[in-house]
């Protein structure tokens, strides 16, 4: 076992140079790591989607990486802002190993934002790996050589959330090529971040409809169990009506108007119900005035099934 906190070079031919790279076409010559290379010997399931994610995509990226930390498998990301980040920190709160692919040199954090997490990945045992030389800047066409290099790694890719187009795109199609099985989680028909999530399924991508849906592909795809079912806490305070708003929410993001419609209330009135839920912490605004669930109330009802 080679545990390298500072910086460490795997050649090809040398036996730590994970088999799983090797399989690709071309594989690098050279992988430069920080951290500890024995999680290369993990299982590995990938979880990526969009950099401006909506809440609903990075609940998801959360509950997956939290899903795999607790089932034993390691999460790779590109460490990108929005799912990927997301991703790696939920596994890491969850006890499991975070393995991130850069597309700059292995010591160069970008974006800045991604500093904190590379920290705690590498104090959480688990590796923070580039295929360009050390102090290598971003550079636009560094990003999908090293997709190739998260589908590679991992068993199977999921896609919390990806509009259309996307890079997240280079990472599926790498790992189709290599057999890997790509998981994608179905959004709304009016959400565009959803878009091409939805596009994968319709092309073959296995469905990930629900929590117990990614349980059971993970139990089968890398034979194991998930040791701890998350909590199950609801959204506490929340009368009918404002369960029902929830409800509409997690089925799309609705302007005010539209929710007043829906719910046949006066646009006043319905301003004061979407603030005091704002408040609650049990919606949030989206840059384009949308309103959507949080990220903690889509977790808790993930938990309750939708029967709160």
């Amino acid at each position: 076992m080679i545990a390298c906190d500072a910086r460490c070079e795997l050649y090809l031919p040398d036996k730590e140079y994970p088999a799983s790279v090797r399989q690709l076409a071309s594989p690098p010559p050279v992988l430069y790591v920080r951290g500890n290379v024995s999680v290369f010997n993990l299982p590995m399931l990938a979880i990526i989607g969009s950099r401006r994610a909506s809440p609903y995509g990075l609940a998801l990226a959360e509950m997956a990486a939290k899903i795999a930390a607790e089932s034993g498998v390691a999460v790779v990301s590109g460490g990108a802002r929005g799912c990927d980040q997301a991703a790696g920190r939920s596994a890491l709160s969850a006890g499991g190993k975070h393995v991130m692919v850069l597309g700059t040199g292995a010591d160069v954090a970008y974006p800045s934002s991604v500093r904190p997490l590379i920290e705690r990945t590498l104090k959480g045992g688990g590796a923070v790996v580039s295929i360009e030389p050390w102090g290598t800047p971003p550079m636009r066409w560094a990003f999908p050589k090293r997709n190739r290099v998260i589908a590679a790694l991992s068993s199977a890719v999921l896609v919390t959330e990806a509009g259309l187009p996307s890079g997240t795109f280079s990472t599926a199609e790498a790992a189709e090529e290599l057999g890997r099985e790509v998981l994608a989680v179905p959004g709304s028909f009016f959400s565009p971040e959803s878009r091409g999530s939805n596009y994968l399924i319709a092309n073959g991508a296995c469905c990930i409809s629900d929590e117990e849906a990614l349980e059971v592909a993970i139990s089968r795809i890398f034979g194991t169990l998930r040791f701890e079912r998350g909590g199950s806490a609801g959204v506490p305070g929340l009368d009918s009506q404002s369960k029902r708003v929830l409800d509409m929410l997690v089925a799309n993001p609705m302007r005010l108007e539209d929710i007043a419609l829906a719910l046949r209330m006066g646009g006043s009135e319905c301003m004061q119900l979407m603030g005091e839920l704002e408040v609650a912490g049990a919606v949030e605004r989206l840059v384009d005035g949308r309103f959507s669930p949080s990220k903690t109330a889509l977790h808790a009802l993930t938990h309750l099934g939708h029967n709160g």
